[in-house]
């Protein structure tokens, strides 16, 4: 390829592939103002099942992004974990959030299918448009020049275009991946079947059922739609495209687990496939950075790709953002695989425990695993901390940043820390503070946000920041005051009058202060200089 071929084309960033990741990107990337384009190999969107979990920290997310009202109405709310064996229920494990406070406390099951559907809406009212039946076929990384990618269209033409940077989420088979030569390192292992049916049983559709037989693992996952449950058999795995074998199948290990009559309907989709836990160690090489299953697959055991390739997307979107603004040199890209490469790796680390008992194929270990919550029923608060660390890992509200390189070395405190989320708010804590609706409402904003309890640091009165920062003080007069009489976000912040807190536009903290400190000394050390461009990029 060569710069002569290249057709012109405003776009900074090409992104490929149109699934959640490549929605997501795509939508965050134009919202912080850049210049996308997104294409996908497909012919059209996709119409068979696949995701089907999002969890508190993602929908936490798609709030930020302004995309959630859309999809908690088409979803359906689980609360609850229920474990059944032989005709028996051992156990029910509820959510307790009780540490980890969200306005959001369950987990949402809804259809990727639908999911896109919003993103690609969303995507479209900041101007971007799908590329269907166009795939990438090879590419050039050229420097400080940006990237050379070669296109191929439906009807066979071919197209060469030049981007600043290339975003790879085009999945398990990445083309991209495997053109810069990085391998998914792991391992594939079990293989089970899944299944979308109607299924006529008694059984609460607030919960997923987890359930035991002499023949096997069985698990029920509610859709929103009535009667509709996803089914995963973890030992019987044939298929042949037997539909009516597999609703019979599953009747009867439904109704044998549950000890309830259950009729499984004829499945509208039917899949067998192995899992695959594998990734790779860096996300960037030069101008192409990778997200989602491009850089990580993993078990389906706890619903996890589909949230962390999302979580992906919106921490690469920010700093790409302000890389091509000029506010940063593109090193500030290195920190996205620094923070995002552990993510992966202990999702690989839970994701194959989940896995092993999900399956729990050792008769023994059954055994045990019904005396040992037996015991547990009667025992409440080991019941309450087994519930809030499942929570804790499922949900992703735990997750941090807290080691990697854009957490601010900053006074030790009892409150929010670098590194850390900063929306933790209760619906009720919302609904009681005027203050924490505001700071919700600003953290839908695609900016920085300097929140300052009582007046702001000197230096910020001279406008120090420029556009991307914004200055937001609290219990003080004039213009952007946010009026917190009772102290309830200075209490769940843990910032007394005097400190200041420096927010990314993702909504984790980077650092904090108190007046003596300096927040744009606090920015620059972080390699951040909103009020001066470092390296204009082409």
């Amino acid at each position: 390829m060569s710069p002569s071929d290249t057709a012109a084309h405003p776009a900074q960033v090409l992104v490929v592939g149109a699934g959640p990741v490549g929605l997501s990107a795509a939508h965050e990337l134009a919202r912080h103002g850049v210049r996308v384009r997104l294409v996908d190999g497909a012919a059209g969107p996709a119409t068979t099942s696949r995701a089907l979990a999002t969890h508190a920290r993602t929908l936490e997310t798609y709030d930020q992004m302004g995309v959630l009202d859309d999809l908690l109405a088409r979803g359906q709310r689980v609360e609850h974990f229920t474990l059944h064996q032989n005709g028996r229920r051992l156990i029910r494990f509820d959510t307790d959030y009780s540490r980890l406070p969200t306005r959001f406390p369950f987990t949402l099951m809804v259809d990727q299918v639908i999911t896109e559907e919003v993103l690609r809406d969303a995507a479209a009212r900041h101007g971007v448009e799908i590329e269907w039946g166009v795939r990438i076929e090879e590419f050039e990384d050229l420097g400080g020049e940006g990237v050379l990618s070669r296109l191929v269209h439906a009807d066979g033409r071919t197209e060469t275009v030049r981007s600043d940077w290339l975003v790879g989420a085009d999945g398990g088979h990445s083309v991209i991946r495997k053109q810069l030569g990085l391998k998914l390192e792991g391992e594939s292992s079990e293989t089970w079947l899944i299944a979308d049916a109607t299924v006529d049983c008694d059984l609460p559709k607030d919960s997923i059922h987890w359930m035991r037989t002499p023949t096997g693992t069985v698990m029920m996952v509610p859709f929103p739609e009535p009667g509709k449950w996803r089914l995963l058999d973890t030992a019987e795995t044939s298929y042949g495209g037997d539909d009516a074998m597999v609703a019979r199948r599953f009747s009867a290990k439904i109704s044998t687990g549950t000890g309830r009559p259950a009729v499984v309907r004829t499945p509208s989709w039917v899949s067998v496939f192995t899992i695959q836990q594998r990734m790779i160690d860096r996300m960037r090489v030069g101008r192409v950075v990778l997200a989602g299953d491009a850089a990580h697959v993993h078990s389906p055991a706890s619903g996890q790709g589909m949230n962390t390739g999302v979580q992906d997307a919106v921490n690469l979107s920010w700093k790409l953002a302000t890389v091509l603004r000029g506010e940063a040199a593109d090193s500030l890209l290195d920190t996205y695989g620094a923070e995002r490469v552990p993510v992966g790796a202990e999702l690989l680390r839970t994701t194959r425990m989940a896995t092993m008992l999900v399956q729990l194929r050792s008769r023994r270990a059954a055994a045990g695993l019904r005396a040992a919550f037996t015991v547990l029923r009667s025992l409440p608060p080991l019941k309450g901390r087994i519930q809030r660390k499942i929570m804790g890992g499922m949900s992703a509200l735990g997750l941090g940043y807290a080691a990697g390189p854009l957490a601010h070395d900053s006074p030790p405190s009892a409150g929010v820390r670098p590194g850390e989320r900063v929306a933790r708010v209760t619906a009720a804590g919302l609904a009681a503070g005027p203050a924490w609706q505001e700071l919700v409402g600003e953290l839908q904003r695609p900016e920085w946000l300097l929140l300052s309890f009582g007046e702001a640091p000197a230096e910020t009165r001279e406008d120090a920041f420029g556009p991307s920062v914004r200055i937001r003080t609290v219990n003080t007069q004039g213009p952007g005051a946010l009026a917190d009489p009772a102290g309830l976000l200075s209490e769940g912040l843990g910032a007394p009058a005097g400190t200041w807190l420096l927010i990314r536009p993702d909504g984790y903290l980077a650092a904090r202060g108190t007046g003596s400190d300096s927040p744009s000394h606090a920015l620059t050390a972080l390699g951040i200089h909103p009020s001066r461009a470092v390296q204009p990029v082409n």
